[in-house]
């Protein structure tokens, strides 16, 4: 299933279960259906299973939003006691789309503990109290943590079955676009790791040729992390600048935002320090995964970045809070980086990266691998220290609900398929009238993203971009994309007739053209694949795409 297809099938206000590999655009539609929702006047509550993840999302842990806490269960008398909660029951009757982000990290006991609130503080008996939930994540990931050692995952809780969400599994691919490399990854994800692709990954492991030196470092265990950026600062010289965090609040509340906040709780940087921010600033001057190196320290004593992209940024001390009943009960203050020569698997999850160094000889967990090898855009920016077995493993019963999910997705694609415009509009305004909202039109939709164009200003920043370069990998060196992406992007613009041929037929040469042209006219399927192979693999398929697109 496509992005657009997917927003189309959210905007009707089922319940969803968006998911899909790393990289197939997830967040990205689920950012398009929350501007859509703002558009129309409604606001949905956007929450998370982690503090890192909430962070991303620019939500709350859903832990914080439904009032559980750190429970590991509750009885009638909890839920009570919780519900009784002034701030909490404002929040949770003002709601009325709940999403949920990283829901593979939820195990079913907290699913049903933040649904069986909802239920007694809207006085109903439908799941989450009649909320809309978008549930987005992928199993593949890493699992929920259980205390009884077996993970219980978000699926088989009786709240998932009656809630018994639309399944919306993305299928294209935005962060990788090397196909061994993709090859690789969904063998791994479908339990199908063989010779060649073990290979693949044999190709990438660390012998006599060091690794780029700026390439972050990722490991399955912490204590391997702090030695090496310990072992890393303290080869710099110079003195080192300590920076302490400051808490307020009671203690507990206090533990919570520090296990959430990926900065130390003591930072020592120095000159020359490469770093990572941990936040995302108010000014967009960066976000939580933005890194960068220590040029200096204010007066103040402050540390001076720079950034990758070559911005300079003095890193103020930003706060994390937690609030109860309507006030502020606990908050850390820190500057909000991290010594960023390593970092763990759990911690890198949701990054994009260039390059990475990742060591997987001690892999402890279902999914550490394939979370670590994806966060890698290609098989070349890949350096492996190790590898063990389990690193190549997934969890057994996520490999049949993968299936599962895939079929009933492809139900859900069929059955919209088979809609007409207006009957899928109808659906949509019903929603928007029973939200309390107000019907706009697409075009008017004014989103962050909408320039006055007419067109979305990713796909305008791209189309100047394409008009600019002499060639694609160019085009998306100065967009900071993948060629694939910058090609989808061509393809949305042709969809919405904002493309001309004179705009990217720069991009590929008039011969290569004509012969990828003649090709796919042989080619009854439209399916790119049978023209890769057919060509004898040639030319690529962004390649492929250049030529497809209408002339």
């Amino acid at each position: 299933m496509t992005q657009g297809e997917a927003l189309t099938v959210l905007k009707t206000g089922a319940n969803v279960f968006l998911t899909g590999e790393p990289g197939s655009g997830k967040t990205h539609t689920v950012n398009a259906f929350v501007d859509w929702l703002r558009a129309s006047g409604i606001e949905p509550s956007i929450t998370a299973a982690t503090g890192i993840a909430a962070t991303h999302v620019g939500g709350m842990t859903l832990h914080s939003w439904s009032g559980i806490g750190v429970s590991s269960s509750l009885s009638p008398a909890d839920i009570d006691r919780i519900a009784t909660k002034e701030h909490v029951a404002r929040r949770i009757n003002k709601a009325k789309v709940l999403i949920i982000e990283e829901v593979s990290m939820l195990s079913a006991a907290t699913l049903e503990m933040a649904d069986a609130v909802c239920r007694e503080v809207r006085r109903s008996e439908r799941p989450f109290g009649g909320l809309t939930v978008i549930l987005v994540g992928d199993f593949f990931q890493l699992p929920p943590i259980s205390r009884e050692g077996e993970a219980v995952f978000a699926y088989a809780s009786l709240v998932w079955r009656e809630l018994n969400p639309l399944i919306c599994y993305l299928t294209e691919q935005h962060r990788q676009d090397d196909m061994d490399f993709l090859e690789v990854l969904s063998a791994i994800r479908t339990g199908t790791v063989g010779a060649v692709h073990e290979e693949h990954l044999a190709f990438r492991r660390v012998k006599t040729e060091a690794p780029p030196e700026d390439a972050p470092k990722l490991y399955s265990h912490n204590a391997d992390v702090d030695r090496i950026n310990a072992d890393a600062l303290e080869k710099l010289p110079g003195k080192a600048m300590l920076f302490r965090m400051n808490s307020k609040g009671k203690d507990t509340l206090v533990e919570g935002l520090k296990r959430g906040c990926l900065s130390p709780e003591s930072l020592e940087l120095k000159e020359g320090a490469r770093v990572m921010f941990t936040k995302n600033s108010p000014q967009a001057k960066f976000v939580n995964g933005t890194l960068g190196t220590v040029i200096a320290f204010d007066s103040e004593g402050l540390p001076i970045v720079e950034t990758k992209e070559g911005f300079r940024v003095t890193a103020e001390p930003m706060e994390w809070q937690l609030e109860e009943q309507g006030k502020v009960k606990a908050s850390i203050s820190q500057v909000p980086l991290r010594l960023a020569y390593a970092m763990t698997v759990h911690k890198s999850q949701g990054m994009s990266m260039d390059a990475a160094v990742i060591d997987l000889s001690r892999a402890f967990e279902y999914g550490q691998g394939y979370v670590a090898l994806s966060r890698v855009r290609r098989l070349s920016g890949l350096h492996l220290l190790g590898l063990n077995e389990r690193a190549l493993e997934v969890h057994p019963e996520i490999l049949k609900k993968d299936r599962d999910f895939r079929s009933a997705s492809d139900a859900v694609q069929e059955t919209f398929a088979d809609m007409q415009d207006e009957e899928r509009e109808a659906l949509q305004k019903k929603f928007v009238k029973a939200m309390g909202g107000a019907w706009v039109k697409e075009s008017e939709v004014a989103s962050p993203d909408k320039r006055e164009t007419g067109m979305p200003g990713r796909l305008a920043e791209t189309l100047q971009a394409v008009r600019d370069a002499k060639t694609l990998e160019a085009a998306a060196k100065a967009r900071g994309l993948t060629p694939s992406t910058i090609v989808k992007h061509l393809e949305e613009l042709a969809e919405i007739g904002k493309l001309a041929n004179a705009d990217y037929a720069h991009l590929l040469p008039r011969d290569a053209a004509d012969e990828i042209r003649e090709a796919l006219a042989a080619d009854t399927n439209d399916r790119l694949t049978p023209v890769f192979r057919a060509l004898g693999g040639k030319y690529s398929f962004e390649q492929i795409r250049l030529a497809r697109l209408p002339r």
